[in-house]
């Protein structure tokens, strides 16, 4: 799995005032939590920018003098004006200790639905999981090739070994729906009723 690794560096004050200091010298103020401890830290905004700006999951190692720790995001906060990050939240993964996430859906495989000249609808592009650290993985991957035409695949068609999936069962997560020139096609082929 892709992981991303930045340099942090510990923060001691914390408050707003010393958080509006760092945000002015384009640093970002961070939690690590879900350890043995508890690590307030800073890292420059630039270097978080392809964690952040990205639909993948991944994993993020951060450096903070001397001590490394692997985590994934659990919050960001951006200013409502400027659209600037001004907190990040991490969550230390712990092997043993399972987590929560948000993992992307990978779609793969050609419906037959859509062959048939229907339209691929994709309603859910991520889930929420629960597994263990070792489970993580980028995507989980729907494969589609059996999708019909005005048919669904829902959340619990999702074959994933080793991760509980959080999100409703019944909630569809990919539908093919009839064109309305297919409808138009079917009507013009059906059987007049008018004698």
């Amino acid at each position: 799995m892709k992981t991303i690794t930045i340099e942090g560096k510990l923060r001691t004050a914390t408050g707003k005032t010393a958080a509006r200091q760092l945000r002015s010298q384009d640093l970002v103020p961070g939690v690590i939590y879900g350890g043995a401890t508890e690590v307030n830290f800073t890292v420059s905004a630039i270097s978080l920018k392809p964690f952040i700006y990205t639909p993948d999951f991944q994993l993020i190692q951060v450096n903070v003098e001397g001590k490394s720790y692997t985590c994934i995001l659990k919050d960001l906060q951006f200013n409502k004006v400027t659209d600037k990050l001004t907190h990040i939240d991490l969550l230390e993964l712990v092997e043993g200790k399972k987590v929560t996430a948000t993992i992307p859906l990978k779609f793969v495989g050609a419906s037959v639905g859509v062959k048939a000249g229907g339209k691929l609808e994709l309603r859910l592009k991520s889930v929420k999981v629960k597994t263990l650290p070792s489970f993580l993985r980028e995507n989980i991957e729907v494969d589609i090739t059996n999708l019909e035409l005005n048919a669904n695949i829902r959340v619990q068609d999702i074959v994933a070994e080793n991760i509980e999936i959080l999100n409703s069962p019944r909630i569809p997560i990919a539908s093919v729906t009839m064109t309305r020139q297919l409808k138009q096609e079917e009507a013009a082929t059906a059987p007049s009723k008018k004698k």
